[in-house]
C-alpha cells in the first residue's frame, strides 16, 4: 500500500485521490477532454431515498443525459463507462433504468460491450411480486480500441484438473491455468448491516465489484472517475489497486466518510471484503438457523410413532 497521501478537493492531473464537495456537473466541467480511463458510478435510482430528491422520470432522464454527455467528453478513446443501475418504481410498476438510459449512451457515440447482472441474496421481501435480487451494470466503450485485461480478473476454474480427451492435445490440461472468464452474472454480497464495509449510506457499492471493473478496464496510474461518489467506494477501490481516483458528492456527511475511507485505504487499515472470497453459505457452514423447525417436529412425530409401536409389541409379547 502507498504511503498516506492527501485527498485533494479539486481535480489535478498530478493528484492521486480527489473528492469534490458539490454538484457532479460542476466537477466534470473542471476536467479536460479525454483524461479519464474509466467512469464507474451508481447514480441515484430516483426512488425517494433520503439522500436523493425524487424527480419525475422525464426530469431524471434529462439529468442523467447531461452527466452521461460530460462523462463521455472526459473519457479517453481507450476508456470505458460502467453505469450500475436498478429499477425505477412508479406506483408499483417496475421500469428497468438500464433500458431507459441505453439510448443516452449510444447518442454520445458509445458502444455497449456487456450488460452485467449483479446478483445478491439479501433485500426487501415483496408480497405482490417476486423479490428483486439483482441490478445491472451497463458497460460502454468510446471506441473499438479499448483496454480490457481479462487475466487480471479471472476466477477459479470449476474443474481445474480437466484434460483434453482426444486430438493432438490429448492428456493436456484443457483450462487456462489463470482461471476462467467470470462471465456476465456476478455474485457479490450487497452491503447490508452485517457487511464489513457498511457505512450509513443505504445503497453503497461493494469494493470487490468496483475492483473487478477497475482491474479489467484500467492500468496502473490511470484515472477512475465516479460522478455520484457516495461514501467513496470507487476512489477507495482505485487507491487499493494503484490507480488514481476522483469523484464528486453533494452530501457533507458522505464526503466526510469517503475522505476517511480513502485515508484508511492509503494506511492499509481499511476493513473490506477481499476479491475471490467465496460467498458465505450458511448451510455449508452448518448454521443452526438453516435447520427447518417444522422438519424437526415432523421427525419427532415419526420417532414417537415408532416408540408407541415398539411399546405395543412389548405389551402384546407379555400378554402371551
Amino acid at each position: 500500500m502507498e504511503k498516506t497521501r492527501n485527498v485533494a478537493r479539486r481535480f489535478g492531473k498530478n493528484e492521486r485521490a480527489v473528492i469534490f464537495k458539490g454538484d457532479c456537473l460542476d466537477f466534470l466541467g473542471t476536467i479536460a477532454d479525454e483524461t479519464v480511463q474509466l467512469v464507474v458510478t451508481s447514480p441515484p435510482y430516483n426512488i425517494g431515498k433520503k439522500y436523493e430528491k425524487k424527480l419525475k422520470l422525464e426530469q431524471y432522464i434529462e439529468q442523467q443525459a447531461a452527466v452521461i454527455r460530460e462523462s463521455a467528453r472526459v473519457l479517453k478513446r481507450t476508456g470505458s463507462i460502467c453505469w450500475q443501475v436498478g429499477n425505477y418504481v412508479d406506483n408499483g410498476s417496475i421500469i428497468p433504468l438500464d433500458t431507459i438510459l441505453y439510448p443516452l449512451f449510444t447518442q454520445n457515440g458509445l458502444k455497449m460491450r456487456n450488460r452485467i447482472v449483479w446478483h445478491f441474496e439479501h433485500g426487501l421481501h415483496c408480497t405482490k411480486r417476486f423479490s428483486g435480487r439483482y441490478e445491472t451494470i451497463i458497460w460502454f466503450t468510446k471506441s473499438d480500441d479499448y483496454v480490457f485485461d481479462l487475466d487480471a480478473v479471472r476466477v477459479p476454474q470449476k474443474y481445474p484438473g480437466k484434460k483434453h480427451f482426444k486430438g493432438p492435445r490429448a492428456g493436456q490440461y484443457s483450462c487456462n491455468p489463470l482461471g476462467k472468464n467470470p462471465g456476465d452474472v456476478w455474485v457479490f454480497p450487497n452491503v447490508k448491516n452485517n457487511h464489513v464495509e457498511k457505512t450509513e449510506h443505504p445503497c453503497q457499492f461493494p469494493i470487490e465489484l468496483v475492483a473487478r471493473l477497475i482491474l479489467s478496464m484500467t492500468r496502473r496510474n490511470d484515472w477512475v472517475l465516479d460522478p455520484f461518489l457516495g461514501v467513496g467506494t470507487s476512489v477507495v477501490a482505485a487507491v487499493l489497486h494503484g490507480r488514481r481516483g476522483a469523484g464528486s458528492e453533494i452530501s457533507t456527511d458522505y464526503v466526510r466518510i469517503a475522505d476517511e475511507r480513502v485515508r484508511q485505504a492509503y494506511k492499509g487499515s481499511l476493513r473490506y471484503r477481499p476479491m475471490h472470497r467465496p460467498v458465505y453459505d450458511p448451510k455449508d457452514a452448518g448454521h443452526s438457523l438453516t435447520q427447518n423447525p417444522w422438519d424437526k417436529l415432523e421427525y419427532k412425530k415419526k420417532q414417537l410413532a415408532l416408540l408407541e409401536t415398539s411399546a405395543r409389541y412389548e405389551v402384546e409379547e407379555q400378554c402371551e
